[in-house]
């Protein structure tokens, strides 16, 4: 497949990339900075310029995410930090999808890298941004599904497991190229019937 992955400088996406040349696809990626594909995915004019750069896909990750308010409190969470989270977790997510609808074709898939963080039916009192812009990130996942229906593209959702990354942590319980592998075998698996769905990267459902 043909293949676009966002935030894939390090981390969860650089392992997609590794994994997804390893089964043979024909891979790009997309970072802040270094060699490759420069991309801000908050910023809608790069957006444009990848997209004209790329062409035709059969496969967009939505990977790029920050988590920025680990550490914050209800007392100490700014809305700085409330509008970055939603800026690159949410609208960057849906930029990327808009940018490339142009080389989205019938048959085509976006994947769109969230979190259990984010489920409704799994709710915390801790990392409230990054909660709440994942809980929204799931929600456009399935909006777009049904937006994207009519054009035969498929949208699904993923939890790539609690990672053992800069984001994750050292003491996480799933290391980089397990997540990867899962999370590309359910990539393999989306088609029109498991569009607008929400899973774990070991193929368990997961509640929005």
């Amino acid at each position: 497949m043909r293949t676009l992955v966002t935030g894939a400088a390090r981390g969860i996406g650089a392992a997609l990339m590794a994994e997804g040349r390893a089964r043979g696809h024909d891979i790009f990626g997309t970072t802040r900075t270094g060699d490759g594909l420069q991309l801000d995915v908050t910023d809608a004019a790069a957006q444009a310029r990848v997209a004209a750069k790329v062409g035709l896909l059969d496969l967009l990750v939505c990977n790029a995410g920050i988590f920025i308010d680990r550490a914050m409190t209800v007392e100490t969470l700014t809305a700085d930090a409330l509008t970055r989270t939603f800026a690159t977790n949410v609208t960057g997510v849906f930029l990327t999808v808009q940018a490339q609808l142009k080389n989205l074709r019938p048959g085509a898939r976006v994947a769109i890298i969230g979190s259990q963080m984010g489920s409704s039916a799994r709710a915390g009192g801790n990392g409230l941004a990054y909660r709440a812009s994942k809980a929204a990130v799931a929600n456009l996942g399935l909006s777009l599904s049904v937006a994207l229906r009519d054009r035969g593209i498929a949208v699904g959702v993923y939890h790539p497991g609690w990672v053992r990354t800069d984001m994750g942590g050292g003491s996480a319980s799933v290391d980089t190229v397990t997540s990867a592998r899962g999370l590309w075998d359910r990539f393999a698996e989306l088609d029109m019937d498991r569009s607008g769905e929400f899973f774990e990267y070991d193929g368990s459902p997961l509640p929005f």
